[in-house]
């Protein structure tokens, strides 16, 4: 997220949650943190705000009613009554400790915070941040001793790596409010309690949402599914990834029927595509809908991760951005070695 300069920060506390299976215990601070120090609470602020994509929006959901979700309710108890704020945040933190059961979830701190003036789009929204952390770094500290310098060493958290954190926008309430996720451990399926056990928070089906799920499709199924299922060069592979990426740069909007068609052309790829797609989702656990306007913002994104590179052994990196028909691949017998054929006009 960028822009934090108008941010204000108001109140934060902190508890300790630990994994009740491994009798870790839950530790409830009484009182918020004093934050007189005006360097760190800018550096709590970045801390908290700097590793969210705004672009990217959840909403808190439930199957019959989101009133009956328990972390909606908690935090509109936060915003309608300040006052409760020590008390339902201690209330969050006893509902983390009863989903924390996984035997990879790690204890930690968990910090829930108030915000005034926080951007949201071309607006200032109030916002209740709850943020986890869980992994521990070493760090130097120097200091004087007598004529001399000390080192000694001290555990702390990484102020530029936020573990998990979520951003609630005082906004859209009717619908579950606009929420913000973060979630950079413990992302295999089962361990994933912080979105779907203790936030309970769904995707909104936006333009980015559809972009950005439908890129990461793609980029699974040429990388997994497709290099698995047919008989195809790693150039083969790489021109699939170029073609998708190119679709979208190029498009307004998405069709699943055109873009197959265009990118995949074989009948048995696009086959294979669709039924990988459907998988995709209940794993996922979310959809991706078959015709959406694309964002570019998403699409932005993406590009970084669709690494059009072709390694040889350890000795050599093909960039390959395009004209697949300039690359030829063969087998020399005499040096038992593979390799490719490279067609170009000039040399820069």
């Amino acid at each position: 997220m960028t822009g934090l300069d108008s941010v204000q920060l108001k109140d934060v506390i902190v508890h300790r949650v630990g994994n009740p299976t491994r009798g870790e215990a839950l530790k409830l601070s009484q009182n918020s943190l004093t934050l007189n120090d005006k360097l760190v609470k800018e550096m709590l602020t970045r801390y908290f705000l700097s590793s969210f994509n705004e672009n990217e929006h959840y909403h808190f959901r439930h199957l019959s009613d989101v009133n009956l979700n328990e972390m909606f309710n908690y935090v509109t108890k936060i915003f309608e009554e300040p006052d409760a704020f020590v008390a339902t945040s201690g209330i969050i933190a006893s509902f983390l400790h009863s989903k924390s059961t996984h035997a990879r979830v790690k204890d930690g701190e968990l910090y829930i915070a108030t915000f005034e003036q926080v951007p949201f789009g071309t607006e200032y929204k109030q916002a209740v941040g709850i943020f986890k952390s869980e992994n521990k770094e070493n760090f130097l500290k120097v200091f004087s001793h007598g004529q001399s310098l000390e080192v000694i060493s001290e555990e702390g958290v990484n102020t530029n790596k936020l573990d998990k954190g979520c951003l609630v926008f005082r906004n859209n309430k009717e619908d579950g409010y606009t929420v913000c996720v973060v979630d950079t451990t413990n992302k295999q399926n089962d361990t994933q309690y912080w979105i779907s056990e203790f936030l309970q928070v769904a995707p909104y089906t936006d333009s980015y949402h559809n972009t950005d799920k439908y890129l990461g499709l793609c980029k699974q199924f040429i990388t997994n599914e497709y290099a698995e299922r047919f008989d195809i060069s790693k150039s083969d592979q790489i021109d699939l990834l170029n073609r998708s990426i190119d679709y979208f740069k190029t498009k307004d909007q998405f069709s699943i029927d055109e873009f197959t068609e265009e990118v995949m052309h074989h009948a048995d790829v696009i086959d294979t595509f669709k039924e990988y797609k459907k998988t995709y989702e209940s794993v996922k656990n979310f959809e991706i809908e078959d015709e959406f306007d694309i964002n570019l913002s998403a699409v932005k994104r993406q590009a970084k991760v669709f690494k059009a590179v072709l390694k040889l052994d350890r000795n050599f990196h093909i960039y390959i951005h395009g004209r697949k028909d300039l690359i030829e691949k063969g087998y020399d017998e005499l040096t038992g070695k593979h390799f490719y054929k490279l067609y170009f006009d000039e040399e820069a």
